[in-house]
């Protein structure tokens, strides 16, 4: 009984990667190499599994499992061709034959598949994902999620009215927007005065050396950025220049470019140090910033404190304090980024969409005029040309 095994994404080292399997023994083959999180599974056909390959008692990597037929299952692992190769070897090394994408693909076009653009865009959205936890999401609406939901608008009819219609499409768009993080990343900025320690949170954030922190104010004259996982985020953390008025053309610059990353930010990190009264950022970086998802980083707690927490403006009143230099207060940091980004208890099963076809569509039907109009919004979301 044959079984293949292909590596679907492409070469080199990305965030995640995806090995497909497929054959009539696939499932017993993973029966010895797979080790699911929450303890034995039936490998249902939908089932979207959290667990771990493993070559005899070594765990090579977590991985995402998704059970997408009866014969075929796909694995995302870490991109790491070291990673890729090894699981490869330990499928072949449980029987399967490996083989190139293009070989799986036709062996499997005889196989009943999850037809539909949906399915496909997920398919192809997989390669891009930058977390385990972002595959599970795409992977869960490969089966269910915003499909599911789109055929049981179809399958109500008469029975549900335009209004709940609309009033779920605007429930999908919100959902998706805390999916994107999970999925493709969060944009998190650290903005304050000069000397604030701005370097050395995003040095303890990312567990080694990037930023030269020095006690001199204006240390970081250009944004330094560092990628962190806090499960189920990724990050990239951008330390910019201290807010200050400067002469100086490189300083202007620089103030220049971080306003630039302050307006793409995701989540700002207003970081002030708390053995000093409060050192206020300008009206521009205020009016900014309410425009924002804002944590107040009271930072330097280590130091006899000074700043007056009911003297932070309104839009700063969302605060935590650490002492970043001694690692201090970082975990209640990192829950209040979970938090404020909305993904604390994010259910990966949430009907969401993930390309730019599926948002059009979904604002469109928020005022769609009539229930024909609806039904045919409906049908191109579930059968429209393909976007990537």
């Amino acid at each position: 009984m044959a079984v293949y095994a292909a590596v679907m994404t492409g070469p080199g080292a990305g965030a995640i990667a995806t090995i497909e399997l497929f054959g009539e023994s696939a499932r017993a083959v993973l029966e010895n190499v797979f080790r699911p999180s929450g303890g034995a599974t039936t490998f249902e056909v939908g089932q979207i599994l959290l667990g771990h390959v493993v070559d005899g008692a070594e765990r090579i990597d977590q991985v995402t499992l998704g059970c997408e037929a009866t014969q075929r299952f796909a694995l995302h692992c870490h991109g790491n061709p070291l990673i890729v190769e090894r699981i490869m070897k330990v499928l072949r090394d449980h029987g399967a034959s490996l083989v190139q994408a293009k070989q799986l693909r036709a062996e499997t076009l005889g196989v009943e598949s999850l037809a539909g653009t949906m399915a496909l865009e997920a398919r192809l959205a997989l390669t891009k994902v930058k977390t385990l936890e972002g595959a599970r999401v795409i992977a869960s609406q490969r089966v269910g999620g915003l499909s599911a939901e789109a055929r049981r608008w179809l399958d109500a009819g008469e029975v549900m009215s335009l209004d709940s219609i609309r009033a779920q499409a605007t429930r999908i768009l919100d959902d998706s927007g805390i999916a994107r993080l999970i999925i493709a990343g969060a944009a998190i900025v650290l903005v304050g005065p000069p000397n604030t320690g701005k370097s050395t949170l995003l040095n303890a954030l990312a567990g080694r050396e990037k930023a030269v922190v020095a006690d001199i104010e204006g240390t970081t004259r250009d944004w330094i950025s560092a990628e962190i996982h806090i499960p189920p985020l990724a990050a990239t953390v951008i330390d910019t220049a201290g807010l200050m008025a400067s002469d100086n053309a490189v300083d202007q610059a620089a103030q220049v470019r971080g306003a630039e990353l302050l307006q793409q930010a995701d989540l700002v990190l207003l970081v002030l140090d708390a053995s000093r009264p409060l050192q206020s950022p300008g009206g521009d970086v205020l009016e900014t910033l309410s425009r924002k998802k804002v944590i107040t980083v009271l930072n330097k707690t280590d130091l006899p404190l000074r700043l007056e927490t009911e003297d932070l403006p309104d839009v700063c009143r969302s605060f935590v304090r650490v002492s970043a230099r001694h690692g201090e207060g970082l975990e209640d940091l990192i829950k209040a980024i979970h938090r404020i980004c909305g993904v604390t208890a994010f259910d990966e099963k949430t009907p969401i969409c993930f390309t730019a076809r599926q948002r059009r569509v979904l604002e469109q039907l928020q005022t769609a005029a009539s229930a024909s109009e609806a039904t045919a919004l409906i049908r191109e979301l579930l059968e429209g040309p393909l976007s990537v």
